[in-house]
């Protein structure tokens, strides 16, 4: 008994003492703890909406139960098939071009002297800082009809007639895909080449005395290589998958109705539903749709992972 009672003393003192070793660490952590608290998990109770009649004289939870109608109306309309489609190929479109352009310019720079480099890196991470509504106004200037740059100069030289950019919806699929990679490949690149410029360079040394040209020191090293860093931010992006970026979907396109079938994503028709029409229920079912899918998603995704190397899985 006294053997007991001295070993649950040992492992209490033990764990006191790293909880006052780690203490700077949990405090440096706290704020974004507390952060991701309130901003994900305060706001889970509201999922109940989906499933009610919203009343705002009875409030969220005195309001009739509506059971899955909700899910019903939003199912049964073109907007489900329009807006689950259009988010699911913007953001597969976005996850494979994005990370083929941010392999490759990572592996340009870092090929350059580190001068050069440092200046390059500042000029392409420049427009990942800039604000969507600035972007927007950026993409009006050169789409404008009346005054744009396309329309002024490259259509006027080559005798084409002006186009109604914000009219013609066939453009916008490789307009937003073009403003997407122009705006985020900065960030990615710099992500892979961290990775890369960890890598042992004794491989390449190595390499280089066989004779490997560097595509084959692309190729067998660096690629081989940066795949952990590969898989695991493909996992985070299709962890996200049913989630767009509100700005260059609804403020790029200028919210114009003639594009919405090409430019409307969950978020957008969720903002419209719930800003626009006041629809708060449809909305919430929405949203709700839009986190079920993108768990199961994530979940599927990292059981694949795991299964042809475990070492690259999330979990």
């Amino acid at each position: 008994m006294a053997n007991a009672q001295t070993i649950h003393v040992q492992k209490k003192g033990k764990r006191l003492l790293s909880i006052k070793k780690h203490l700077p660490l949990y405090l440096m952590a706290l704020p974004g703890l507390l952060y991701l608290f309130i901003n994900n998990y305060m706001p889970l109770p509201g999922l109940v909406l989906a499933f009610k009649n919203y009343n705002a004289r009875k409030g969220i939870y005195g309001s009739d139960w509506a059971g899955f109608d909700n899910f019903k109306f939003l199912f049964s309309t073109q907007d489900a098939f329009v807006i689950t489609r259009n988010t699911l190929l913007y953001n597969l479109a976005f996850i494979i071009l994005n990370a083929v352009c941010a392999i490759a310019v990572a592996i340009i720079l870092s090929e350059l002297t580190h001068k050069i480099k440092k200046l390059y890196q500042s000029v392409i991470l420049l427009p990942y800082m800039i604000s969507m509504v600035i972007v927007s106004y950026l993409v009006f200037g050169f789409l404008s009809p009346e005054s744009g740059f396309i329309n002024k100069t490259i259509l006027s030289a080559l005798n084409i007639e002006p186009i109604s950019w914000y009219m013609e919806k066939e453009y916008w699929p490789f307009i937003l895909i073009f403003v997407n990679i122009w705006k985020s490949i900065g960030y990615n690149c710099i992500i892979y080449l961290s990775s890369i410029i960890g890598f042992d360079r004794s491989y390449y040394e190595a390499a280089l005395i066989d004779g490997a040209s560097k595509w084959k020191q692309i190729r067998y090293i660096t690629l081989p290589l940066l795949k952990p860093t590969i898989i695991m931010l493909a996992l985070l992006s299709i962890g996200r998958i049913f989630y767009s970026d509100f700005g260059l979907f609804y403020q790029v396109p200028m919210n114009s109705g003639a594009l919405y079938s090409v430019t409307n994503t969950i978020d957008t028709y969720v903002y419209r539903g719930l800003l626009e029409l006041g629809d708060i229920t449809l909305s919430a079912a929405a949203g709700f749709y839009q986190s079920l899918v993108g768990f199961v998603l994530v979940l599927t995704t990292n059981l694949v992972v795991r299964k042809i190397d475990p070492d690259s899985s999330l979990f």
